[in-house]
């Protein structure tokens, strides 16, 4: 399969180098897209270096936009056919490339989510967090007839025809809920498979933040009744 990987990054200098040697080691990617929106630690210094090798490509906002601007850039740059979006935090282990693409490599999905609340081996960590993703979830499938079990996972993989009409205007942690009410409004069929997950919590960097659960809230509403 022709596969893009997008990787949003932002301040991850303790990370990069790492998370692109593991998807690397996936082998599956025929491209790898870094895109560094406006770091201001070391990260951009290290992917100057690593620009070009490895299947490696960067994209680089001048100014921080959030990520889901980062992600938006990244899959209008992507060449492949599959395109799997990539968080650079170590959350989200690429060893589970295989299971995210075998629905679709088997035709029986458009869009696959990795869901965190699957069964899958994670770390024990910080209650309110997932209390905040269920309701979330709950939301999602009351308002889009739906049975999610992760609407706001980082790990989603589709074909490129799901994005090549749908206009995407989300700046932050918005992405997830957006692409997820317009995918469940075009009637795309999605999967779900159990992944790992590692959560860092704030000590550690954790970006995303309470403000973000309302702008999730408002952007299903908004959505399920307008384009």
């Amino acid at each position: 399969m022709n596969l893009s990987v997008v990787i949003p990054v932002y301040n991850e200098e303790n990370n990069i180098r790492e998370i692109l040697k593991r998807v690397q080691a996936a082998k599956l990617a025929k491209e790898i897209l870094v895109v560094d929106d406006g770091s201001k630690d070391g990260t951009r210094t290290i992917l100057k270096k690593l620009d070009g090798k490895g299947k490696v490509r960067v994209i680089y906002h001048e100014k921080n936009q959030g990520k889901g601007a980062a992600v938006i850039s990244g899959l209008k740059a992507a060449k492949g056919e599959i395109l799997l979006i990539q968080d650079a935090d170590l959350e989200y282990d690429p060893r589970d490339y295989p299971a995210l693409l075998k629905p679709i490599e088997e035709g029986l999905a458009d869009v696959v989510y990795g869901s965190r609340f699957l069964g899958g081996p994670h770390r024990v960590t910080m209650f309110w967090h997932l209390v905040a993703n269920q309701l979330l979830t709950l939301m999602t499938n009351i308002l889009y007839n739906t049975i999610l079990t992760d609407m706001e996972t980082g790990y989603k993989v589709f074909r490129r025809k799901v994005i090549e009409n749908m206009k995407l205007r989300a700046k932050r942690f918005d992405f997830e809920p957006e692409f997820t009410a317009k995918v469940l409004k075009q009637k795309y069929r999605i999967f779900e498979v159990p992944i790992s997950f590692n959560p860092r919590d704030y000590s550690q960097g954790k970006k995303i933040k309470l403000r973000d659960a309302f702008e999730a809230v408002w952007t299903l509403l908004k959505y399920r009744f307008v384009d």
